[in-house]
């Protein structure tokens, strides 16, 4: 079974083009489904086993329904669309903007991350965004190290970006 999963709102632009031309499934938090209500969205509150190695996971924060791919190969590889981006040194942090749903609950999400994982289970982040950060590198490596680096107190103070 071909799966379309969806990190996030701003990720459904061309779902349905995407869809119509190679018949995949599309999976979604389900506090952001509503926004395709002509497909035929498979929905999951806290988490979706696609296959025995990948899993999608609820972080809210960015979005509503911002939500992670997780799959268990080669030490672990989380798919973490805008939850987590490499800042200017290719380091994985949240990012706060002015369209950030909650921050709070985004920093929380990253705390629940970081307590599921342990350096043997998280490898690499696959980044949705601000790629040019890491240099030519397709992901961030040593993750759970990196994640585990992250002041989320200091972060909770944090101003909004532009």
């Amino acid at each position: 079974m071909r799966w379309l999963f969806l990190t996030h709102r701003g990720a459904i632009g061309q779902v349905k083009p995407i869809q119509q031309e190679t018949g995949c499934n599309i999976l979604m938090q389900e506090q952001e489904a509503y926004l395709l209500p002509q497909l035929n969205v498979t929905t999951f509150q806290q988490e979706f086993r696609l296959s025995p190695q990948s899993l999608a996971i609820w972080t809210p924060g960015h979005s509503p329904g911002s939500a992670c791919l997780y799959h268990d190969a080669s030490g672990g590889i989380l798919f973490t669309g805008r939850h987590l981006l490499p800042n200017q040194q290719g380091n994985p942090v949240p990012l706060r903007i002015a369209k950030t749903f909650h921050w709070w609950r985004q920093l929380q999400s990253v705390a629940a991350l970081r307590d599921r994982f342990t350096p043997e289970t998280l490898q690499f982040l696959c980044p949705g965004a601000n790629t040019g950060f890491l240099r030519g590198q397709r992901s961030i490596d040593h993750a759970y190290d990196r994640l585990s680096q992250l002041d989320l107190e200091s972060l909770r103070l944090q101003k909004p970006g532009l």
